[in-house]
């Protein structure tokens, strides 16, 4: 059996913060957005059809505790989200992974999509630690609300 591990295409653009039940969540390095990255780590997943139907459930339950997550950030961050996005894309990276960002109507590119929009600004050090700190403090839900 292959160990998982994420694609390194994940690493220049966002950071290991935790491990969760299912998956890596990871933090983007976009301070125009709060924005996770969640990859099951079931080796060789690519689609949600890869995933054992319990992993599909614990996905979406990781999904869903990942967005109210973002929701708790833009209230830290003083942005509070009015949209959450939810995507398993893919296109460019093959592994498995949900991109949860929070989306304001005054945020740089709104209404269009983040990919390939803009420039990523980077979190700033005091950014960075207080979201860390806010993720590494919380875990997901069991279940649904």
């Amino acid at each position: 059996m292959t160990a998982f591990a994420a694609d390194p295409a994940f690493d220049p653009g966002s950071l290991a913060v935790a491990d969760w039940p299912l998956c890596q969540l990871r933090l983007q390095d976009d301070a125009r957005f709060p924005w996770l990255i969640l990859i099951p780590r079931v080796p060789g997943a690519v689609e949600i059809e890869d995933l054992s139907p319990g992993d599909r459930t614990r996905f979406l339950n990781e999904g869903l505790s990942a967005g109210r997550l973002i929701r708790r950030m833009g209230e830290a961050l003083g942005r509070p989200v009015d949209k959450l996005n939810m995507a398993a894309l893919g296109n460019v990276t093959a592994q498995l992974h949900l991109h949860v960002i929070g989306r304001r109507r005054d945020d740089p590119v709104w209404p269009d999509p983040v990919w390939g929009r803009g420039t990523a600004h980077r979190w700033t050090g005091s950014e960075r630690d207080r979201l860390l700190a806010l993720i590494r403090a919380s875990s997901p839900d069991a279940g649904p609300d």
